[in-house]
């Protein structure tokens, strides 16, 4: 694989994101993780898989470049069905899934880290989703997930403001269980990956589904999401808002 890399010791798979300099979720990536959580479900031998980021950053959001490669609104939604796609299949893996969260997890960085099940990060990370700051929404599933997470007054004031927030404020809102050390940050993922593999599979893989159950309509909200984020696409503010950013230049909207 060209942008993660992976390993499985003692029952617990490490899933490193190698595409720097920021990590960003180009469709490459989402194909290769959704490749890799294959093997997570069907290898009997793991117990717990990790998420973190090689480099600089957990993962900066989306490619935007790769947003004005694409021909019309239809493909742009086989995009975000695509992500979506991933990180269901991550959020209902029958084996927890930890992100283990540093320098930054904005956009799809951080709906990917929203589809793990035990979230821990860094003092200094930065963690938001600014989909709005180009004329788009989140469409990896952010939308559903983060009111979830928060509820929905402190997940509205993130997504229309688009600023980010810190470790400690997402650990106040619980957005992430844990803040940690940076240096130790993959060594306390390892420890919590190590104490839920002593588990019973079945009784953690039950648990897994039990708590699912509880959280209503996702799949209906997922799709209204990807509806609303191809149509986004189609407009004027959409483009000058990707041109704006890849220019670094405040964008205009016009409500087009």
């Amino acid at each position: 694989m060209e942008n993660i890399t992976w390993k499985v010791t003692d029952g617990i798979a490490e899933i490193g994101l190698k595409r720097p300099p920021a990590n960003a979720l180009a469709r490459s990536v989402i194909e290769e993780l959704s490749e890799v959580f294959e093997n997570v479900y069907n290898d009997d031998a793991i117990k717990v898989a990790i998420i973190y980021g090689e480099g600089r950053f957990f993962a900066a959001g989306a490619d935007i470049k790769e947003f004005t490669e694409v021909g019309d609104s239809e493909e742009f939604a086989q995009l975000g069905k695509k992500g979506q796609d991933t990180f269901n299949k991550i959020e209902a893996a029958p084996k927890p899934v930890i992100a283990a969260i540093h320098g930054a997890a904005l956009g799809g960085g951080l709906e990917l880290a929203m589809a793990c099940h035990i979230r821990l990060a860094a003092p200094e990370t930065k963690l938001g989703l600014p989909e709005l700051n180009l004329g788009l929404i989140p469409g990896f599933g952010g939308t559903q997930r983060l009111p979830r997470l928060v509820g929905q007054p402190k997940a509205l004031e993130m997504m229309l403001t688009s600023a980010p927030i810190t470790a400690e404020e997402a650990l106040n809102v619980g957005l992430v269980n844990k803040v940690c050390d940076e240096d130790h940050l993959l060594e306390e993922a390892r420890a919590m990956a190590r104490t839920i593999a002593a588990k019973s599979p079945l009784t953690v893989k039950r648990v897994l589904e039990l708590t699912k159950m509880g959280e209503g309509a996702l799949k209906e909200g997922l799709d209204k999401e990807i509806a609303y984020f191809s149509e986004v696409y189609q407009k004027e503010d959409r483009i000058e808002g990707v041109n704006a950013f890849i220019e670094k230049r405040k964008p205009v909207f016009r409500g087009k």
